[in-house]
């Protein structure tokens, strides 16, 4: 029997397919869901939910003693783009959130817990092609610090204290049913919808920039595929590489025009460009495929195909 599952920062874009995908699976009431602001109507009207500042420790414990959570997935954070407007709020959010859940196991008041890191732990002296799993890192934004000291932590709990605690570097990730909220990788989810709306598109990231990305679906499968593989076959506990496909802006372009011929891209990068260029082009994510399994399904033509015939039937 599935022991309820907590998962704060449920209404931003990961959060709210994973509590979508995590209530399907396991039953609605055994999937508690909270942020600090309430989410779309699909989400609310889909189970239980709870108002949950991820920064209050107190308020944490009594949902999580109200509920009986076994699990909590702490989705919660500030990501790239605006972490670098915001900088002690990002990091306040974005780390005092992990201690709280961490120390919660660490008092065996929960039994495991999800976190997402993501390529922002590598920098720009980090080798860009096929980014090993233990490479040097050396983040160079605010969001990339305070997923590198996450990590960090993550390890130090399971080792000092056998905290349950699993992650992944999640790449981009591209999704029709939310918008995104303050990342770099954001482009490649506008472009979609501003073909569909005006035909064309101006990208604040240049023609060439190559990154690491993953349809939100795959993103899911993996989060779950991890959380339920047996604790004795995971040899990371900071957290695993995660790959899928890698392109350019110009790559995305060429695949809408498949279907919009007369689609137009147009460049004019601005402060997110730097960001990008200290990431990794493409992940080795040969542990995750070893360890449990890991295998994405979706490139970026079916991604294209699925971002589209959706957005039109939205729109």
């Amino acid at each position: 029997m599935q022991k309820p599952i907590l998962i704060i920062g449920a209404c931003g874009q990961i959060g709210t397919e994973l509590t979508i995908e995590l209530r399907n699976k396991y039953g609605s009431e055994k999937v508690v869901a909270s942020d600090i602001r309430e989410g779309s109507d699909a989400l609310m009207a889909s189970g239980p939910f709870e108002l949950l500042d991820a920064t209050n420790y107190a308020a944490i414990e009594d949902v999580v003693m109200h509920y009986e959570i076994d699990e909590v997935y702490l989705m919660a954070a500030m990501l790239s783009a605006t972490a670098e407007k915001f900088p002690m709020r990002a990091w306040n959010l974005n780390m005092n959130s992990l201690f709280n859940v961490l120390n919660l196991a660490k008092e065996n008041k929960i039994s495991k817990i999800f976190w997402p890191s993501s390529i922002a732990v590598f920098g720009p002296n980090t080798p860009k092609e096929n980014t090993a799993q233990s490479t040097i890192m050396e983040p160079s934004t605010v969001y990339g610090i305070s997923k590198q000291s996450g990590e960090r932590w993550c390890e130090y709990y399971y080792k000092k204290f056998g905290v349950d605690v699993r992650s992944v570097r999640y790449p981009g990730l591209i999704s029709w049913k939310t918008m995104p909220g303050g990342g770099t990788t954001d482009y490649a989810v506008e472009i979609y919808h501003e073909a569909l709306e005006k035909g064309a598109y101006q990208s604040f990231l240049d023609k060439d920039t190559k990154l690491p990305m993953m349809y939100m679906d795959d993103a899911i499968r993996a989060t779950i595929q991890l959380m339920e593989s047996p604790a004795e076959d995971l040899t990371v506990r900071s957290s695993y590489n995660l790959g899928s496909m890698s392109f350019t802006p110009q790559d995305v372009a060429e695949s809408i025009k498949k279907h919009i011929p007369d689609f137009e891209i147009s460049y004019a990068p601005d402060f997110r460009q730097k960001i990008a260029d200290s990431w990794p082009s493409s992940i080795d994510d040969t542990l995750a495929k070893n360890d449990w399994g890991w295998k994405p399904e979706f490139d970026l033509d079916q991604t294209t195909h699925e971002m589209l015939t959706n957005l039109k039937k939205e729109g």
